[in-house]
């Protein structure tokens, strides 16, 4: 039966009071958000379109598609321990991709390509340019390089930022040391603040490359914190590490590391 006349007035009164009590109940649940006037919130059409995105998925990697060991390989694992073999080895092939550099150095073909792709994303999605400060060293300029190093602080010092030869990343070819644009905090670790710095460590694994050396790892990589360090590994591997939380490829792949040469 339905109400009709007053007391369907009332009835309808009576709903209303509930439904606003509940209202202002919900309201009070909700923690209460103020705007950060210093970061203003821009609309979704505004927001940049990322220009590289990673093209391997977590369940289809495969850990063993290539070798840690083999110089040549885009995963081989070097570090104190860890020397390569040789310890002389040269990549086979080197390129000058169309970047800005500070010291003119080369770098495999397959860094290249992920460099040029990662620099031209930097500016078009937040409008701040990189340069190269060193790539490729051989075997011999990796020997000048520590010897310089010793001579100035010490074997023990440089032993925590300089690798000895045969034990570096960039005589591989797949190492790059990256700057600002204008120079700020360039082989420093307050690059890890700057626009530039910043911007790399959230981004560079959608392009393949690895912040090789982060502040918390010192005791599994062997070397101080280096935000400017970035080792390209591959996407796939990349996008690996992302996923699973890993910084490191000593953890990734269970191999020694550490802050002392065998």
């Amino acid at each position: 039966m339905n109400p009709t006349g007053p007391r369907r007035v009332a009835v309808v009164a009576a709903a209303v009071v509930v439904l606003l009590a509940l209202a202002a109940c919900s309201a009070a649940d909700q923690p209460h958000r103020k705007p950060n006037p210093s970061k203003p919130v821009a609309s979704h059409a505004s927001r940049p379109v990322p220009t590289a995105t990673p093209t391997a998925t977590v369940a289809g990697f495969d850990k063993h598609a290539q070798s840690i060991d083999d110089p040549a390989s885009t995963w081989v694992v070097v570090n104190k321990p860890r020397p390569l073999n040789p310890v002389t080895f040269t990549p086979a092939s080197l390129v000058y991709p169309e970047v800005t550099y500070v010291n003119h150095q080369p770098m495999r073909p397959e860094v290249g390509e992920a460099l040029v792709a990662m620099f031209h994303a930097g500016k078009t999605e937040a409008g701040l340019d990189f340069s190269v400060q060193s790539a490729y060293r051989s075997f011999e300029s990796q020997v000048n390089v520590y010897n310089d190093d010793a001579a100035r602080n010490g074997a023990a010092y440089a032993d925590t930022d300089t690798a000895r030869p045969g034990h570096s990343e960039h005589q591989t070819g797949l190492a790059v040391d990256i700057s600002a644009v204008p120079a700020k905090c360039s082989l420093d670790a307050c690059f890890a603040h700057t626009p530039q710095g910043e911007w790399l460590a959230a981004n560079a694994w959608r392009f393949g490359f690895l912040l090789r050396y982060p502040a918390d790892k010192v005791s599994v990589t062997g070397f101080a914190f280096e935000p400017w360090h970035f080792r390209y590994i591959g996407v796939p591997l990349a996008t690996q590490l992302k996923a699973t939380g890993t910084t490191t490829l000593e953890e990734f792949f269970g191999v020694p590391g550490g802050t002392e040469y065998h």
